[in-house]
């Protein structure tokens, strides 16, 4: 068996991650055939899928999305590029978030250093 284990940090609300937790589990449910069980918590939810050769949970708090998965004998071969997939695709979920992006451009804007001032060259006088 292969296994794969994936850890995203986030910056949304645990509403909002719960949200993109839920259209990832759609997703799943949809593009791969995958069977898909919403569990919320207190504070952590967890999403348990499977399907034939495959079994795992994505679990999501105020912080993290964390997947991971079991894959049998024959799927296993395939592990690359199925994580490959999982990756692109809760990436992109993420991504698309608009409280992703507002905490994505703040961090950004945190890492620049302060922009220096160019003094103008003033014009001689004619």
């Amino acid at each position: 068996m292969a296994d794969i284990h994936i850890e995203r940090q986030h910056g949304m609300s645990l509403a909002q991650a719960r949200k993109a937790a839920f259209q990832w589990a759609e997703q799943a449910e949809q593009k791969f055939d995958m069977e898909c069980t919403y569990e919320e918590g207190a504070d952590c939810d967890a999403v348990s899928f499977k399907r034939s050769g495959v079994t795992g949970t994505l679990t999501v708090d105020a912080k993290t999305f964390e997947l991971q998965a079991k894959l049998g004998f024959l799927l296993g071969a395939f592990r690359e590029k199925i994580e490959g997939e999982i990756v692109k695709n809760l990436d992109a979920l993420i991504a698309g978030h608009p409280a992703h992006k507002a905490h994505k451009t703040a961090a950004k804007a945190a890492e620049k250093p302060a922009a220096k001032k160019t003094p103008r060259k003033s014009k001689p006088a004619a």
